[in-house]
């Protein structure tokens, strides 16, 4: 991928979810009502927030990281055939270790 986000943007690619089955067995897929993932793998940082003293904030995230973010902060965007998702690094809640 050749995307690099500018600012606190973080550029994450969705862990996929497991599929559910249903008492009977009845296996459902991802697709059937199912919310945004809300924990991805993080593929691209931006250089940081530029603060009001002109400085630069460093980011809490690097590639590789593991996070737990708000369900509907990320726009998608397609390349290829995979999905990203891009949202400011203050829509992570948490770093999963």
């Amino acid at each position: 991928m050749n995307a690099k986000p500018l600012g606190d943007h973080v550029i994450v690619k969705a862990l996929s979810s497991k599929e559910e089955a249903t008492r009977a067995g009845i296996i459902l897929p991802d697709t059937v009502d199912k919310e945004k993932p809300e924990q991805g793998e993080v593929v691209a940082v931006g250089p940081g927030k530029i603060l009001d003293n002109g400085t630069r904030a460093q980011m809490s995230v690097k590639t590789g990281d593991k996070v737990l973010f708000k369900k509907y902060s990320p726009d998608e965007f397609k390349v290829g055939k995979d999905e990203f998702l891009v949202l400011s690094e203050s829509d992570i809640l948490a770093i999963i270790e």
